[in-house]
């Protein structure tokens, strides 16, 4: 489950809920009875020009009907920009592109967003750039755009941690909480247990100092899925238990029956058929009482899959049917007032013309009759015109398409994301400093000379072997790969967003390098090339850009990266070297000892305080 301000998303079924709480920047959620009665208030007329934004403001937020809360944005916007109050302009996109998503039009919500951020920005509002990057970040999460949806989840994150809004005050922690449930439930969607399970821990120490229960059962819910892909069911179950206990209590039957249909998934693959069944029909019959028409759809898609699972075709098609018919009642149901509509409309000009044509006199008539008849033919040449030319031009946009999103993964596979978007925008990448980030070399023991004795497919295999779950461990703690040169690994923490904790970050990534190679060399069943390893850590300030403008490479320069390849030199064997700038970023953290070396000589550094580092046991 994903909490936003206007919706829940469900992982594995896509589902969208309404789920408002006091994560906004105004106070109330979704409630028809507020909005009718500050309507009534704003007719009157009887108020202050400052008061008439924040009711206009209260309204949109409050109102349930998506085009209610487009025109009352509209008019905020408007109001807003007349007496130049900038935070209630960025409020009423925000509302505007809230609206937006809930009538699905995706595109319109990001362009509102958008704006919102914009002004946010210019106008140096931190904490309004924070809860805008959550809005963004829910509409790509729709979109399917993962990478994306993380961006801005973790810049969000990252500005709500710094100084600059930290003031711990209840909003803002709970917009924190939000973005990192949020952030969780995006890595859930990718498979990224560690990652979801980690950041569902962050946001549930927050929902429980603040005694946000339904933050709280939400979170539950959501470590009880992680746990049920993880197939520990045992403690799925315990999770999804409670967060259902919770739910009942506070009245909130839509995830209730989501998460009854995970703990039916849970016992069925336990071989417990009773209780599986048993906990689909009573998400069900929930889903009825409540008339949740997509909760009835997907329990009624849960029992076919169960019935066609123990070869009941039979049965699994009746329940299959049902699902049919409860889903496209849901995906339609506008689609077919709409139809309904037109049809009505048409009628009716029908109806009249033929009362005119009988008025006409038979010569009109005629004439009508060759007009019409002469229109249709010309518009039958246009239909047939215009459908071979739209059909080029989706072929054509199809192909244009494909090859754009084909050219798009190829530079997010190169470069970061925010550096991959702003060469597509400005067609090239301005060097940025860092003022403070973290830099980690890792080097094999022996490669050269071990490698001679090794075919080309034998070292690209080894090589890729172990790269490849180094890739994993530093995507894992949110770190950006630099580049491999020969058997040589780096990448570096706090770029391209700066981050406060990117020297722990970059730490906690070296020892599980360490802790995998070490295993790996264990492995007597590992057949590949095994090797030990060096790693060291640097901290401090660095250039960073592109290089070339055929083969682009995102690089980082400066003494912090020399230093770096020179602490890793001066190391041992599977243990991980680090620098006197990176020990004092991490020296009170109690989940790291240090041993201190003395002062090493290095080259090019001259004599140099070092320590390794590991794990606290």
């Amino acid at each position: 489950m994903k909490i936003t301000y206007s919706k829940i998303s469900f992982q594995k079924t896509c589902l969208l809920i309404v789920f408002l709480c006091l994560v906004t920047l105004n106070l109330f959620g979704q409630d028809q009875r507020r909005s009718d009665s500050l309507k009534t208030v704003f007719r009157t007329n009887d108020y202050d020009r400052a008061l008439k934004l924040q009711i206009l403001e209260d309204i949109a937020n409050a109102e349930t009907d998506t085009d209610e809360i487009l025109i009352y944005s509209k008019e905020l916007i408007e109001s807003a920009k007349e007496m130049d109050s900038v935070v209630y302009i960025f409020s009423g996109y925000l509302q505007q592109g809230n609206g937006y998503r809930l009538k699905s039009d995706l595109s319109q919500a990001l362009n509102s967003y958008f704006e919102a951020a914009e002004i946010a920005l210019e106008n140096n509002l931190n904490y309004q750039q924070a809860i805008i990057k959550i809005s963004i970040a829910d509409v790509y999460s729709i979109m399917g755009d993962g990478n994306t949806a993380v961006s801005y989840y973790r810049n969000s994150i990252d500005l709500l941690k710094s100084e600059s809004i930290s003031d711990n005050s209840e909003s803002v922690s709970m917009n924190l909480a939000s973005a990192q449930l949020n952030l969780g439930d995006e890595y859930l969607n990718q498979k990224k247990l560690d990652s979801a399970l980690y950041y569902f821990s962050e946001s549930g120490k927050v929902f429980e100092a603040l005694n946000f229960r339904i933050g709280e059962a939400y979170n539950l819910g959501n470590v009880g899925l992680v746990y049920a892909e993880k197939n520990e069911n045992e403690k799925a179950e315990q999770n999804l238990n409670n967060a259902i206990e919770v739910l009942e209590e506070l009245g909130d039957y839509y995830p209730i029956c989501v998460y009854l249909n995970s703990m039916s998934d849970i016992y069925e693959s336990k071989g417990d058929d009773d209780k599986a069944l048993n906990y689909v029909n009573r998400s069900l019959d929930l889903a009825k009482k409540h008339g949740l028409k997509e909760q009835i759809a997907d329990a009624f898609l849960r029992l076919a899959s169960f019935y066609e699972s123990k070869g009941q075709f039979k049965t699994s098609y009746d329940y299959y049917k049902n699902h049919i018919i409860y889903r496209d009642s849901v995906n339609n149901m506008n689609d077919f007032q709409r139809l309904a509509d037109e049809r009505t409309r048409y009628e009716v000009s029908q109806k009249q013309a033929e009362v005119n044509l009988l008025n006409q006199e038979k010569k009109t008539q005629r004439i009508i009759a060759i007009a019409i008849g002469i229109a249709l033919l010309l518009l039958g040449l246009l239909a047939l015109s215009l459908f071979k030319r739209n059909k080029l031009i989706s072929k054509t946009g199809e192909i244009i398409q494909a090859e754009k999103e084909r050219s798009d993964e190829l530079l997010k596979n190169i470069l970061p994301d925010e550096t991959a978007k702003e060469l597509k925008e400005k067609g090239f990448v301005e060097a940025k400093k860092f003022d403070s980030v973290t830099v980690l070399f890792t080097d094999f023991k022996g490669f050269t000379k071990y490698s001679e004795s090794l075919t080309p497919e034998e070292i690209v295999k080894s090589i890729d072997f172990y790269f490849s779950k180094f890739d994993e461990i530093i995507d894992k703690y949110g770190l950006e790969k630099i580049k491999t040169i020969g058997d040589a690994y780096m990448c570096a923490g706090g770029l391209p967003f700066p981050t406060d904790d990117h020297a722990t970050q970059v730490t906690r990534a070296a020892l599980e390098i360490a802790d995998f190679v070490r295993s790996t060399l264990r492995n007597i069943a590992h057949s590949d090339a095994k090797f030990d390893i060096r790693i060291g850590i640097n901290s401090g300030p660095v250039v960073a850009g592109i290089v070339g403008t055929k083969k682009f490479a995102f690089d980082i320069w400066g003494r912090t990266v020399n230093a770096a390849s020179r602490i890793e030199s001066s190391g041992e064997i599977g243990r991980v070297n680090i620098s006197e700038n990176t020990y004092n970023l991490i020296k009170n953290n109690q989940e790291f000892t240090f041993e201190y070396r003395g002062e090493i000589e290095a080259k090019g550094m001259g004599k140099t305080k070092m320590y390794f580092v590991q794990q606290h046991s």
